[in-house]
């Protein structure tokens, strides 16, 4: 794990829209003739070389990719998949690349019919496990081309003294928004705990943590590590936490995907949108106050329509940027998805029923590592003309 620090410090619900989009989710990455088409288009463009001008037919074919929709996954807030793009906006990294961008304000899951039919080219998703299940579900042919964090984003928070270790809270009730996220739930299975069977769970209502931590009937409920604990600890009120990340049950957040067919028609387009958003990541995770701060003045244009505070926001991209460091092995780029790991991240959350009776989706399928991978050299570092 890598060992450099920066300063430390509404669970996404597994909804599965309508069927809508095309693609075979047991497809390759692209299908033969989108894989044609996109081979002579790249083709045609050069590379980008560090430090020299950005070449003129690649700034052509990107132009002629027109607007590129962005779609956030939770409104402008300060998390993965969200504060890299709005800091490379900022920078005008898009625009040196002759990129046209549209960042839009938007939840993870309503985002998945959008790019489905490619009314927005690309998006936040909450997990890889969330975009694929999606994907799954409705035959939707996206490429996943950026998975930020190796863990869960979620933990179990309960009432201080609650329990000692998980196999305490057999026989209690916990509470939920929607459901138990696929991490919990993979992580109480895995002590032996059965919802329904060896405790139960309750509808909350709202999303205020200093609320639901005060109902008496429940030990406590599932929240973002980026988001609940930071509200609980400017209230003043103890808690205690289980993370999946200790008990070893995979997971993932800040994913960024595409569709097949944007990326068939504009590959050079979506290499570079990924070159300018791997930038605006490194930016806003060696100065995660300044990127976290971008994110509030667009919250606060915006109509700040989710009550984000400006303290919860840096809370917020504090924690995912730690998380992202210290989840991403020495001698990887940040970004670069791990085919191995996500492949058990899909046959944990497979055991707790994500995919129904349809067979575990294979990760690597949905994963276009080749472009992301293509935009950093050897050193990790993202290659950025002069």
């Amino acid at each position: 794990m890598r060992t450099r620090q920066i300063t430390a410090l509404a669970s996404a619900t597994f909804m599965l829209l309508g069927a809508c989009g095309s693609g075979d989710p047991t497809s390759t990455l692209l299908r033969d003739s989108d894989a044609a088409v996109s081979a002579n288009n790249a083709a045609a463009s050069p590379d980008v070389i560090a430090g020299e001008p950005f070449p003129d037919a690649r700034c052509e074919a990107n132009k002629a990719a027109g607007t590129i929709t962005y779609l956030t996954g939770f409104d402008f807030a300060a998390a993965a998949s969200i504060v890299e793009v709005i800091t490379a906006d900022s920078a005008g990294y898009y625009t040196d690349l002759c990129l046209d961008i549209d960042i839009k304000a938007s939840f993870s899951v309503a985002n998945y019919p959008l790019i489905a039919d490619n009314t927005a080219q690309f998006a936040s998703g909450g997990s890889f496990s969330e975009v694929v299940a999606f994907a799954a579900a409705n035959d939707a042919g996206f490429v996943v081309t950026a998975v930020e964090g190796r863990t869960a984003i979620e933990a179990l928070i309960l009432k201080v003294g609650e329990a000692a270790e998980l196999g305490d809270l057999a026989g209690s009730t916990i509470g939920v928004k929607g459901k138990l996220p696929p991490s919990i739930e993979a992580m109480l299975l895995a002590a032996g705990l059965t919802e329904g069977v060896d405790f139960q769970t309750v509808l909350l209502d709202g999303f205020d943590p200093t609320q639901h931590i005060a109902i008496p009937t429940i030990v406590g409920f599932p929240g973002f590590k980026s988001n609940e604990p930071g509200g609980l600890n400017r209230a003043g009120i103890g808690f205690q936490t289980f993370d999946p990340l200790d008990f070893n049950i995979p997971g993932s957040f800040g994913a960024i995907y595409t569709n097949q067919a944007f990326l068939a028609d504009h590959p050079t387009a979506a290499q570079d949108f990924m070159r300018a958003t791997m930038r605006g990541l490194a930016e806003s995770l060696a100065d995660p106050v300044a990127a976290a701060n971008l994110a509030v003045e667009k919250v606060n244009a915006n109509g700040n329509p989710n009550f984000l505070s400006p303290e919860g926001e840096v809370f917020r991209w504090a924690t995912d940027a730690q998380l992202i460091i210290d989840t991403t092995p020495e001698g990887t780029a940040f970004g670069v998805p791990d085919a191995t790991m996500l492949q058990a991240e899909l046959d944990a959350y497979a055991a707790v029923g994500l995919f129904g009776d349809s067979a575990t989706p294979d990760a690597a399928s949905r994963l276009g590592n080749e472009i992301i991978a293509s935009v950093y050299d050897a050193n990790g570092t993202v290659i950025w003309p002069g």
